[in-house]
């Protein structure tokens, strides 16, 4: 994992009923404004992945977060693994995989 005092990257895997709720967009909403940078994107095996980078505590409030989701989900577990942090200094949805 790319992380010191100052960064910290993390590739999480969202499992529950997570698509056609509004998890990505709201992802997205919550990221930009906690000014963390990575993406979020549906696969095709109903999960959400995303990945979070930026300042350590930061990502893990964001983590927080994403464990409750918005009003319509039903997150049911949350994966995490360390990451590069490969990013483009913004938070964008990309397409389904």
């Amino acid at each position: 994992m790319s992380e010191d005092a100052e960064f910290k990257a993390v590739r999480a895997r969202v499992y529950g009923k997570v698509q056609r709720v509004w998890y990505r967009g709201w992802v997205q909403t919550k990221a930009q404004r906690l000014g963390l940078y990575g993406w979020v994107r549906n696969r095709e095996d109903g999960t959400v992945e995303v990945l979070i980078c930026g300042r350590p505590h930061v990502v893990d409030r964001m983590l927080a977060l994403c464990m409750r989701g918005p009003e319509l989900a039903k997150v049911e577990r949350i994966e995490t693994e360390p990451a590069k942090g490969i990013a483009a200094k913004r938070f964008e949805v990309k397409p389904t995989v």
